[in-house]
């Protein structure tokens, strides 16, 4: 198996025309579709910046095939194994340099049991939640929401994204009918969270010349029951605002809350963290996403467009970040 100790070239000196950057995507996750499409972007962004990229889907190429080809990786997978750590560690232990979060904040972002009682260890403000027990009977687990919740709620995975497997239930029938669907899905565990009425808001975070800077705050209206994967794969479904449409001091609130949230789960590099805004101003964090869509559509792009960054800017910017880590990062 190769390691560091046999990888001979240093790509934390050469510069970046030089590196041999490998642009991990697709996977075998439910949201493979999504990341073959951030790959294939990301990597005509870097071609656009004059760098070399090859775009490698490690559903087909093992870590071990590619290691000792690639200087860097820049990473554009989503879902399971890609966005939990799995592939982070990997990573590291063949010495390959990656762009993202290590794999203890991979894995703390991607569980959202683990993130939202991490959220409210810091009396950060999230929804209240409960989480779905396998070992109880359907009965049991809508008595349980109702008692502890009441109705609406949302459901959806405890480890997964782009709202696969996550739908509103009013009440205890619907409740019950989703349950038993996911008999049927791939993920194994599930919360219910109380049902906050405002509007869709994420903030990209990216680290520029070394400096974690917020983007500006975009908002999503839709006319779909919630912000599902059809509204965030298609255009024509969702309409967005970006800079978003809300008073200044709660912009700089949330910002400053991305941030800390950021820092919290120990990301790096990039990240894209997710709000609910009501009409009365409350901005509740949802979750964090440690590996955002890189599409050049997508919400990250559109944000760093807003902030006068290009699409080929934006991804040399999260290429550099693969090397400004610490030394050690769990």
């Amino acid at each position: 198996m190769s390691t560091a100790t046999t990888r001979h070239r240093n790509p934390a000196t050469l510069p970046l025309e030089e590196l041999r950057i490998g642009v991990l995507c697709g996977g075998d996750s439910p949201e493979r579709p999504g990341s073959l499409a951030s790959g294939a972007a990301a990597a005509k962004g870097l071609a656009q910046a004059g760098l070399t990229a090859e775009l490698i889907d490690v559903a087909e190429v093992s870590v071990d095939q590619f290691a000792e080809r690639i200087d860097v990786a820049l990473m554009a997978l989503h879902g399971l194994g890609g966005e939990d750590g799995k592939m982070q560690g990997t990573l590291e232990t063949y010495g390959v340099p990656y762009t993202g979060s290590g794999v203890l904040a991979s894995a703390t972002g991607m569980d959202k049991l683990a993130f939202k009682q991490l959220l409210a260890s810091q009396h950060i403000d999230t929804p209240k939640w409960v989480e779905l027990l396998p070992a109880l009977t359907t009965a049991a687990n809508v008595g349980m929401v109702g008692h502890t919740l009441g109705y609406p709620v949302f459901y959806k995975p405890a480890s997964g994204g782009g709202s696969l497997g996550a739908g509103i239930a009013k009440d205890q029938q619907q409740m019950t009918e989703l349950l038993d669907g996911t008999k049927h899905q791939q993920y194994q565990r599930y919360l219910a969270e109380a049902l906050v009425d405002g509007s869709p808001v994420t903030i990209g975070l990216v680290e520029i010349d070394g400096i974690l800077t917020a983007l500006p705050a975009l908002q999503v209206t839709t006319d779909r029951e919630f912000y599902d994967y059809e509204a965030k794969h298609d255009l024509s479904m969702r309409t967005e605002t970006c800079p978003a449409d809300l008073p200044t001091p709660l912009l700089g609130h949330m910002a400053q809350t991305a941030k800390r949230v950021h820092q919290l789960v120990g990301a790096h590099g990039v990240s894209r963290v997710d709000f609910m805004v009501t009409p009365g101003g409350r901005a509740a964090v949802l979750e964090i996403n440690t590996l955002p869509g890189l599409s050049e559509h997508g919400n990250l792009a559109t944000m760093a467009r807003a902030a006068g960054i290009s699409y080929p800017d934006l991804m040399v910017h999260i290429l550099r970040s693969a090397f400004t880590k610490p030394a050690y990062l769990p």
